[in-house]
């Protein structure tokens, strides 16, 4: 693999230009493992915020919570999911016949889509708990906290190890 340089030209106008020459999949490669992380972060931090949001039973609280959750889905980890899903798709059309051709590859898919589910279901339980923090109780929430780590696992194995058959 070949380094990735970056040559600037100065312009006429006055400005710097940046060109990439190299491997610049490697740079999407490691925005998407850096989108990753961050929308990891949001899919362990805002269920845990839903055990705490479920448990408050004062107006100061509560208002504290809505915020808090309203802030970290849409500042963090929706961003950072579509950042996931966009360059993880670039990664995946760019080498179609190879990724496609290992059962591991559809069943990481397979794990990805649970976590989008959850990352939906996650829009829906913040809008429910701002109408009713009572909604569901806090042991539904520590359990649903739980179902990122199981997909995070499942997705490292099979990216790295590649499991044969």
């Amino acid at each position: 693999m070949s380094n990735l340089l970056i040559k600037t030209s100065f312009l006429s106008c006055g400005t710097f230009k940046l060109t990439f020459v190299g491997n610049y999949m490697l740079w999407v490669k490691a925005f998407h493992i850096i989108f990753v992380v961050c929308w990891f972060a949001g899919l362990f931090y805002l269920p845990r915020l839903f055990v705490y949001h479920s448990m408050s039973s004062d107006k100061i609280s509560h208002t504290r919570f809505v915020m808090m959750e309203r802030k970290l889905f849409w500042a963090i980890m929706t961003p950072s999911g579509l950042g996931t899903i966009t360059l993880g798709s670039w990664l995946l059309f760019a080498n179609w016949d190879y990724f496609m051709a290992w059962w591991w590859m559809h069943l990481k898919l397979v794990f990805v889509g649970l976590l989008m589910i959850q990352h939906a279901y996650c829009w829906w339980y913040m809008i429910k708990l701002r109408e009713n923090p009572a909604y569901k109780g806090h042991v539904f929430f520590r359990v649903f906290n739980e179902l990122p780590v199981i997909h995070l696992v499942a997705i490292v194995i099979l990216i790295v190890v590649k499991p044969s058959i």
